[in-house]
């Protein structure tokens, strides 16, 4: 073995080409020790095969439209189409430490004292022939057509070559052959791909163009060659691999870049699972930019949904922990995404120590300074395949929402989107001070109803209702009830401040045994059609709001988490735990929740005024204005923001009083509102003056900074106050105090 070449490791590299102790891949080396360039083969990546297994039958909604790279939020770097020759090896060869037998998995053609491994030969274990020689030469030509100008790469499922189409205007073309044509699950994965890859037509998978079948020069017997488009572009192992050449050796993509990757190939998934299909074996290796597109390649594992016959091929690190048992389904396709995200993300041994998991925040920061990326993560590689995303589009959803929060927290640039689960805020609320409980149920927003549920058309009319009451009563009388009716019955009865009744309800929801009918309450509708998915989170959602209107907020803050953690890239549930925080007492968890529901969208006032108040309590006075400041002028609490932000800023120094003042002029209000301010701003810098009674020169709303001038415009402002009085006994005593505030004189 090997000494790791990365600085201040010193680790072993195994077999695998791994180190044993940083768990990273080593740079491969030339015969004479030097590294080898990345992106030096624009096709790579070897392949395990797993034992067989049983696949599961599972589902997908997406569409098989493109997006676009990094949804319209990532610029990312263009990478420059290489000349196809350019990336042809001068000698192709298997590195030894990736030559395996192909029935037993055993290490083969591996070098002995200082003498290289045969690439031709018997395995010693199994006695199973194998060969790592590619099969064609420079210039031999498959049915009169292509033209073969070398090797490009090795897979885990054969030699790739490039060609030149003769018989198509000169262009460049891949042939894909086999490995080991001796290998019968190899010959079977060959015949998949050709079969699959003739129904596949998306523009973020590698074209095929035709199916070839050429006799090997030695042996005589044909083998079969699948012709695909040129993709000259560079992995993005390869681009991993040279962030880290240049650095340390533990570097990673850019998380937004990253993320950009894996939102541009989450589509070309989802409409392989439209198509029955399974990918079965992504991984950064397999998905190559070229330009400002991507492209995923090498489609050698792809299988049918309900296939349980066929070898099963995956990428240890990569494949989901239940492949063996179960077999390959959505869910596995989606962990491999979520895998491979991570890996591309940021360094930890995904082979050995973290295999089947993730690191904590403690051991990777990246992990601690993104939480909804965390929580992301966690998600998409749920061991349990049922709590992992249930989609492509599900999954890219929730990452661009992550992507989201994650760009707006690097730059400050708020990046606000709609969200299709769950309404705007119904309400602000905190605009005057701290909410209460059930002001924060009934601002906060909720879910969207779906409108594939039998029940949705009824619901439409049924929302009409004014009076919550009747709406309760209404929703109970549905002719359909459905999960949607019961939560929304919910809904109601906290609307209508019956939270004991809304938790009878859900409790009733998830256990159809119970009545869910509270001492003297009418009983719930009869469930018609209530099947709760294992992943279904909106009845936690509604548990978090019941918790919250019954002033539980450590139970509402328990809900809430669960919620943030299936729908990670959503704003919702992190308003709703800010708002849990800060009435259970904890400022500094609300401070965060409110700050990246507030820096990714302006929008939520709420947010703002939230962390504007935790801020504020925390001493944070200045951070705490240019929060309010940040309320945008559409906002219909522009105004109330502008507001809260002078009487904070009042609170300071004279000098902050002074610049308050200042705010408070270029705001349009109303006289009584105006002067009332006034009267605040006034009598702070009045509490505020030095001892000797005169502050630094200058003015406050036009009167000088000394007691004289001071009271003295405090005394117009109790005075015009009385004018606008509404009763006799109010006018009285705003003069009375008008009259005591005036400055003192001799006469």
């Amino acid at each position: 073995m090997r000494v790791c070449p990365r600085p201040s490791c010193g680790g072993e590299v195994d077999a695998d080409g791994f180190c044993d102790r940083c768990g990273l891949e080593a740079p491969a080396t030339t015969a004479t020790g030097a590294s080898t360039g990345p992106g030096t083969a624009p096709w790579t990546g070897a392949t395990t095969t797993s034992s067989g297994g049983r696949s599961r039958r599972s589902a997908s909604t997406r569409s098989a439209s493109r997006g676009r790279l990094g949804a319209g939020l990532v610029e990312v770097p263009r990478v420059p189409a290489r000349d196809a020759r350019d990336a042809v090896l001068a000698d192709p060869e298997v590195p030894e430490a990736k030559r395996f037998c192909s029935a037993c998995g055993k290490e083969v053609g591996r070098g002995r004292d200082g003498r290289p491994g045969r690439v031709e030969g018997f395995c010693a274990h199994c006695g199973h022939h194998y060969s790592f020689t590619p099969k064609l030469r420079p210039g031999e030509v498959l049915h009169e057509q292509y033209e073969v100008l070398g090797c490009l790469a090795h897979g885990g499922l054969g030699w790739i070559y490039l060609a030149l189409d003769h018989a198509v205007s000169a262009r460049w073309v891949v042939l894909k052959g086999l490995l080991d044509s001796d290998d019968a699950d190899a010959m079977a994965a060959a015949e998949a791909e050709r079969r699959f890859l003739a129904e596949v037509s998306h523009p973020n998978i590698v074209e095929i163009h035709n199916f070839v079948r050429h006799a090997d020069r030695e042996s005589g017997g044909l083998v079969d060659y699948i012709v695909m488009e040129y993709v000259g572009g560079t992995s993005v192992k390869d681009m991993v691999k040279a962030v880290r050449a240049d650095g340390s050796g533990r570097e990673a993509l850019p998380l937004p870049q990253a993320i950009a990757y894996a939102l541009e190939v989450l589509p070309a998934l989802g409409y392989l699972h439209d198509l029955g299909l399974l990918y079965c074996d992504f991984k950064p290796d397999n998905v190559i930019q070229t330009e400002e597109q991507l492209k995923l390649i090498d489609l050698g594992a792809v299988r049918r949904v309900d296939d349980r016959d066929s070898p099963i091929y995956g990428t240890i690190g990569y494949q989901a922990p239940e492949i063996g048992a179960l077999g390959p389904s959505v869910a596995s396709d989606l962990y491999t995404v979520g895998r491979a995200l991570a890996v591309t993300s940021f360094p930890f041994d995904f082979r050995r120590t973290h295999k089947e998991s993730l690191p904590t925040p403690d051991e990777q920061p990246l992990l601690a300074r993104y939480d909804s990326f965390h929580r992301f993560l966690k998600r998409a590689t749920h061991r349990d395949p049922e709590q992992r995303f249930g989609s492509a589009e599900e999954m890219a959803e929730q990452l661009t929402g992550v992507l989201r929060e994650v760009l707006a927290q690097q730059d400050g640039t708020p990046r606000p989107g709609a969200s299709r689960q769950f309404t705007p805020e119904r309400r602000a609320f905190g605009v005057d001070g701290a909410p209460d409980a059930r002001e924060a149920v009934a601002g906060l927003p909720v879910p969207q109803v779906d409108p594939t549920d039998p029940a949705a058309g009824f619901l439409a009319t049924a929302a009409t209702a004014g009076d919550p009451d009747r709406l309760v009563a209404a929703l109970r009388a549905a002719p359909v009830t459905t999960v949607e009716v019961r939560l929304q019955v919910v809904r109601a009865l906290l609307g209508a401040g019956r939270a004991d009744e809304a938790a009878a309800e859900l409790k009733a929801l998830a256990d159809p045994g119970v009545t869910g009918r509270p001492p003297g309450g009418a009983a719930p509708a009869v469930p018609d059609d209530v099947d709760l998915h294992p992943d279904d989170w909106r009845p936690d959602w509604f548990r978090g709001l019941v918790a919250l209107a019954r002033g539980r907020f450590t139970e509402a803050r328990e809900a809430f988490d669960r919620v943030c953690d299936v729908v990670p890239g959503e704003a919702a549930p992190k308003l709703a735990l800010a708002v849990s925080a800060e009435l259970a007492g904890d400022p500094e968890a609300a401070a965060g929740y409110y700050r990246v529901v507030w820096r990714t969208d302006h929008s939520s006032v709420s947010a703002a005024f939230g962390l504007a108040r935790v801020l504020l309590a925390g001493g944070e006075r200045a951070a705490a204005v240019e929060v309010l400041h940040g309320v945008p002028e559409t906002s219909s609490h522009h105004v109330a923001a502008r507001v809260a932000a002078v009487r904070a800023q009042a609170g300071g120094e004279l000098a902050d009083v002074v610049a308050a003042g200042t705010w408070l002029s270029a705001l349009e209000l109303d006289v009584a509102r105006r002067v009332g301010l006034t009267v605040e701003l006034l009598s702070t810098a009045l509490g505020a003056l030095p001892a000797h009674g005169s502050g630094p020169a200058g003015e406050l709303l036009g009167c000088e900074l000394t007691e004289t001038g001071l009271r003295a415009g405090l005394e117009r402002c109790y005075r015009q106050l009385a004018r606008l009085a509404d009763t006799p006994e109010e006018r009285i005593a705003l003069v009375d105090r008008a009259n005591a505030v005036r400055p003192r004189t001799l006469v």
